[in-house]
C-alpha cells in the first residue's frame, strides 16, 4: 500500500496570488488531495479559510510548491 504524505506547512513561506479580484494567501499543501488550504482576503482583512484545489492555482505558485 502506499505511503501517505503529510500535510506541508506554507504559512511562514508568504505565498498570496490573485484570481479574479480575490486575493488568497496559501497556509498548508495536502499532497494526498491535492489542495491548498488558503486564507481569503478582502482589504487586508481575512474573510474566510477555505481548500482550493491545485490544478487551479496560477503556474508561478505551482512551481513554488512542487508537489513531487
Amino acid at each position: 500500500m502506499a505511503k501517505k504524505k503529510s500535510v506541508i506547512n506554507l504559512a511562514s513561506q508568504d505565498i498570496t496570488f490573485d484570481l479574479l479580484q480575490v486575493h488568497y494567501k496559501v497556509l498548508s499543501f495536502n499532497p494526498n488531495k491535492m489542495t491548498l488550504y488558503v486564507h481569503i482576503l478582502q482589504n487586508g482583512e481575512v474573510r474566510e479559510d477555505k481548500e482550493f484545489p491545485f490544478a487551479h492555482a496560477p503556474k508561478e505558485i505551482k512551481k513554488r510548491i512542487k508537489p513531487n
